[in-house]
């Protein structure tokens, strides 16, 4: 069995303006403290599962590990490093991909060639947008020339896989600041890419302004929704000329560079979770700590593990699970196997969906229609009902 794990790193430099996350800006004198935490954690994990009444996952090798966050690149490298060796010390592993989230303008030559002297061999940068004026709306802290700056560091410091996140439907965004996001990120030939359309909700301060009818951080430059679904559909011809393959609804890699690690979650596969807020999944049941990153340190070094909740995964959850998670991938799901796993019958449901064109069978795999992906959610919807 292949496990992954996952490291939170719950800390930011800003809070951009569209962030629903459990993310935040916190003193730096949190860091070590922090580090030490999640560390002790990784260590003490057998524990935390007998304490919790959680079944262990027997016979794993670890092969996937993501920091993300937050920020992960403020920490220092060497704390990075710390957290890796944590890992390889407390499980069997085998690395085969090891991500680290980071922005541009925290990246520099001696942090890169650190990461990769570290174990790190893949970076997901966040770009989500070469637009200047995008970003100072958002609340970013990069700006387009940082972006470059960080790709020529990480290429001389020999990394070979980059992915970069962008976003569709940011406040003054248009047809043509969009597409020349999309110009400059081809230019810059990251091996895997990750677009993901501007969330309304009211997480983020930016949800709650749009929400409330306010005008406050640029809530009434944002796109229409046609705008948005238009800016993704012209960017998914794009990366399909460009030779990147779209396997999952928000993602696209050159041959060979899906993310390993993220496809552990659309598959349903084990993984663990460290720090504040990271969740956990073996397979039978979820588990997930406290949100807080001083809360979270705090218990940790009072001996207590500050796991927040812990769900059974129920069969009826499963079976939704399954469908939501594996229709997001372009490769769709085996009907007649999940149909005999969960003694459902599916075909009135997905009949009534093909007939509406929003999917396609082939007699065996069931696949969201190529030019039905900007209404998903809504065939979710309908399907899960």
């Amino acid at each position: 069995m292949r496990l992954g794990v996952y490291v939170q790193v719950p800390f930011c430099q800003t809070k951009c303006t569209y962030c629903n996350f459990h993310t935040g800006v916190f003193s730096a004198e949190l860091y070590a403290p922090y580090v030490d935490a999640v560390c002790y954690e990784i260590t003490e994990h057998s524990c935390l599962l007998r304490e919790n009444a959680i079944e262990a996952i027997s016979g794993g090798i670890v092969d996937t590990v993501y920091f993300g966050g937050g920020t992960p690149s403020l920490l220092d490298p060497h704390s990075l490093r710390r957290i890796l060796e944590a890992i390889r010390a407390s499980f069997d592993s085998n690395l085969e991909e090891v991500t680290l989230e980071a922005d541009p303008e925290t990246i520099s030559p001696e942090k890169a060639a650190a990461w990769r002297d570290a174990g790190f061999d893949r970076i997901s940068m966040g770009v989500q947008s070469f637009a200047d004026a995008e970003l100072k709306a958002a609340g970013r802290m990069h700006r387009r020339e940082d972006v470059y700056n960080a790709s020529r560091i990480l290429r001389g410091s020999g990394f070979g896989n980059i992915s970069f996140d962008l976003i569709a439907g940011l406040p003054h965004q248009t047809d043509e600041s969009w597409d020349d996001s999309v110009t400059q990120l081809l230019a810059l030939s990251p091996e895997h890419v990750s677009i993901y359309m501007m969330e309304i909700d009211e997480g983020s301060r930016l949800g709650l302004e749009v929400l409330q009818g306010g005008t406050r951080y640029s809530a009434s430059a944002l796109p229409a929704d046609d705008s948005m679904a238009d800016f993704y559909e012209r960017a998914c011809s794009r990366l399909a000329a460009a030779g990147y393959i779209h396997y999952e609804i928000s993602n696209w890699a050159l041959p060979g560079f899906e993310s390993r690690h993220n496809l552990k979650y659309w598959r349903r596969e084990p993984y663990f979770g460290f720090g504040a807020g990271a969740h956990s999944f073996n397979g039978a049941q979820r588990w997930a700590n406290t949100h807080d990153p001083a809360s979270f340190a705090g218990a940790i070094g009072k001996g207590r593990f500050p796991v927040d909740q812990v769900e059974i995964v129920s069969a009826e959850q499963a079976l939704e699970e399954e469908l939501f998670l594996g229709l997001r991938q372009l490769a769709g799901i085996d009907m007649a196997r999940i149909e005999s796993k969960y003694g459902a019958n599916l075909s009135p449901r997905v009949e009534e969906l093909r007939a509406q064109g929003l999917l396609e069978w082939d007699g065996t795999r069931l696949r969201f229609a190529p030019d039905r992906l900007t209404v998903s959610n809504e065939v979710f919807v309908n399907l899960l009902n």
